[in-house]
């Protein structure tokens, strides 16, 4: 692997639709922002013939991160596609953000493939984030591989990267990750930094020369076979403990001379099923150059060791009322299962859904059935309905190019699917099926918001459903309490993002707006009052009088209603009123206009006229009776407290307990957790919490994640509450 002779490359300009499964891979880079995967992506286009000089597609656009958000934020916001072709291998490269607040692109992009290629950078190394990752990958058995990039930078250290992937990846097993290759140092500058101009291929003792600008092997001298001979030995033994030959191990520690082919294949067969993690290194073209360093060798170990689709489990079938249903892994010829993994709006066509085929075979103009299940809590409704897709084409970055066909395993571009949503199953119109979805994280960054103008108030609700329909860990949320409109979303950036798109893109304009948590009132202790409505306007008259005690209950008890009259001072037919009316006042609040819960009122007494009492008059006399008990009493303003679960590296736990008893929260216990890791759990009055999600990550330098769940009301400290009443009445 890596030591073949140059391939042919694809030819530049031309959508490939692949014709058995085995002829793709799909591939998903990942890693912190700024690791260089974008680069990356362009240089092995540019390699693969794919693009022309300085990673441009034909018409001069860029091969990733094509969106005009990501020109003026300079960072990848979206997951992207770029097909290559490459020794009459259909690679599909997918693209994902580095930066945490887009992780449902890189979800989706984890989805969409079948083995992933970890970017880190020799200068800057591993981080938490991508440690995490790791973890999710080795969950469910992805195979990886770890590219090191910025090799150019004077602080590089390939040798001393290598080693931090090894403990950073290696778990307990550090001689599963080992470099392929050893980068080949030119004349060193005046600063003392000498550049890679090569690689030293540590099977094949092969040298591959890019100073040129292409590559070109040669046979390396005595004193470069030395220096790589320790790490080729260390390499074989890695291979060999994982062949599935048993004997090989005596054999090479006996003596025995292994030859390159069973080294390779056993090589591509541990990569393919995820228990070998080889370690190579790349950069882009220089100037006026066709191949950048090491990708020819990167392009070598994605054909030769990562997985094909057919080598991939599906994820879990039913149909859409639950049944399982068996469906045979990525067959052409089987029935149609395919999921959308990512959505975007077009100006010119309209929506368009990125899918990945995973059994079946997807043509244009073909009627589907289109089922999207699981996403009610953020804004999205069940729905199956059949739609035919328009057009079907091979994105290229910005580009689409026309496809004929889509098999199992591969990706493809769908037009006009007005109902579709990312996650969504597509599948035969006579045959529906549903796919398990995937794991999406929870969007915990509130942003409240109201339209600008009356003009973007018209449009602001079709434009929020289009946008909850492209991205899933966003949250829309209409709040019944506060009468907000809530869009929950990953981080500051997530929340950039979707305001720009929704003014560029919809041409909505929106004012973010404090975000108001859901208050109650209560009672803390027992009061009484006289509810009195007695008017005379000519004719009928109103006449309603009635006496309640009301008293606290413990939490989460709601309002209850007790009758205690007597003697029919309330008639029958007007107690019910009197509860309404009650209730209704409750639901308003009764100091400052919050609800009103976990109380006992008690109806005691009243009066009732022949000809002017009404069920009307009631109602208004059991609301000024409830508000008259409030006048003389104490009322506790309740604030809604959460259960947070954080999952921090040990190294931050301290910072991170510091920083929640900041926020008046209670520790209520912690436990260990895998991978030197912490799970803290607490209690937190959530208006502490609406910007945590941005504030633990600096806290905990990316290393930690939570979950938030509502737990009870519970009363506010007196400062803090009339703090918030004079707020909320202007003084």
């Amino acid at each position: 692997m890596g030591d073949k002779a140059n391939a042919h490359p694809g030819a530049a300009g031309r959508a490939t639709a692949a014709d058995h499964p085995a002829s793709v891979r799909n591939v998903v880079l990942v890693g912190h922002s700024g690791s260089g995967k974008t680069t990356l992506v362009e240089a092995l286009a540019l390699t693969a013939g794919a693009v022309n000089r300085a990673g441009r597609v034909e018409d001069g656009g860029t091969v990733s991160d094509y969106d005009e958000i990501e020109h003026r934020q300079q960072r990848s916001v979206q997951l992207s596609l770029v097909p290559v072709d490459w020794d009459g291998i259909k690679i599909n490269l997918l693209d994902t953000p580095g930066y945490a607040d887009f992780v449902g692109e890189l979800r989706a992009g984890l989805r969409a493939a079948d083995a992933a290629l970890f970017v880190v950078s020799a200068s800057d190394g591993v981080d938490g984030s991508t440690r995490m990752l790791w973890e999710e990958c080795a969950a469910v058995g992805m195979p990886r591989a770890i590219v090191v990039t910025h090799l150019e930078s004077a602080r590089s250290d390939f040798e001393g990267m290598t080693a931090v992937c090894a403990q950073a990846f290696g778990g307990d097993d550090p001689d599963a990750v080992l470099p392929l290759y050893l980068p080949l140092h030119g004349a060193a500058a005046p600063d003392g930094h000498a550049p890679v101009t090569g690689l030293t291929g540590l099977l094949t003792r092969q040298l591959f020369d890019y100073s040129s600008g292409e590559r070109k092997e040669a046979e390396p001298g005595p004193e470069q076979q030395r220096l790589i001979e320790a790490a080729r030995n260390r390499l074989i033994e890695g291979i060999i403990a994982e062949s599935e030959d048993e004997t090989l191990m005596d054999r090479y520690l006996g003596g025995e001379e292994i030859d390159l082919k069973t080294l390779v294949q056993d090589l591509e067969r541990a990569v393919a099923r995820g228990s070998f993690f080889p370690v190579l290194a790349a950069a882009p073209a220089a100037e006026g150059a066709r191949q950048g360093l090491g990708t020819v060798e990167l392009l070598e170990l994605i054909t030769g060791g990562f997985p094909t689709p057919l080598e991939r489990p599906a994820p879990a079938v039913t149909t859409p009322d639950g049944a399982p249903r068996e469906v045979k892994a990525c067959d052409p010829d089987g029935p149609l299962v395919a999921e959308v993994v990512k959505t975007a709006s077009d100006p010119y066509v309209g929506r368009v859904s990125l899918v990945r085929v995973f059994s079946g075979t997807l043509r244009p103009d073909a009627t589907v059935h289109v089922s999207g299940h699981g996403l009610t809590d953020r804004g999205h409704e069940d729905h199956d309905v059949d739609e035919r897709i328009g057009a079907l084409s091979g994105p290229f970055g910005k580009q689409q190019r026309t496809l004929t066909h889509c098999i199992a395993g591969d990706l493809a571009s769908v037009a006009k699917l007005n109902r579709a949503e990312t996650g969504d199953t597509l599948s035969a119109k006579d045959d529906p099926l549903l796919m398990e979805p995937w794991q999406m994280p929870d969007p915990l960054l509130p942003l409240a918001i109201e339209a600008h103008s009356k003009a973007d108030e018209d449009k602001l609700s079709q434009g929020l459903g289009r946008l909850v329909a492209e991205d899933p860990t966003m949250r829309l949320e209409q709040n019944p309490n506060t009468h907000q409109v809530v869009l929950w979303c990953l981080g500051e950036a997530h929340a950039d993002v979707a305001l720009e798109r929704l003014r560029s893109r919809y041409g909505v304009q929106v004012d973010v707006v404090p975000h108001k948590v859901s208050l109650r009132e209560t009672f803390a202790g027992p009061s009484a009052g006289r509810g009195r409505h007695v008017k005379q306007s000519g004719g009928h008259g109103q006449f309603a009088i009635c006496e309640i005690e009301v008293e606290p209950l413990p939490n989460g008890s709601g309002i209850e209603f007790v009758d205690k009259v007597v003697g029919g001072a309330v008639p029958r037919q007007f107690i019910p009123s009197v509860e309404k009316g009650v209730r209704a006042q409750a639901a308003k609040g009764v100091v400052a206009g919050y609800p009103l819960i976990d109380v006992r009122v008690t109806l005691t007494d009243g009066k009732a006229h022949s000809v002017d009492s009404s069920d009307a008059a009631f109602q208004t006399a059991g609301a000024l009776a409830l508000r008259e008990a409030a006048r003389d009493a104490v009322i506790h303003l309740l604030e809604p407290v959460a259960e947070v679960t954080v999952l921090v590296g040990d190294d931050y736990v301290g910072p991170v307990m510091s920083d929640l008893s900041g926020r008046r929260g209670r520790v209520v216990g912690t436990e260990q957790a895998p991978g030197g890791r912490t799970l803290v759990r607490a209690e937190v009055p959530e208006i502490e919490i609406g910007r945590y999600a941005v504030d633990l990550r600096s806290v905990s330098h990316g290393t930690a994640r939570f979950d938030r769940s509502y737990a009870r009301h519970e009363p506010m400290p007196q400062h803090i509450a009339e703090r918030l009443r004079e707020q909320d009445t202007g003084t």
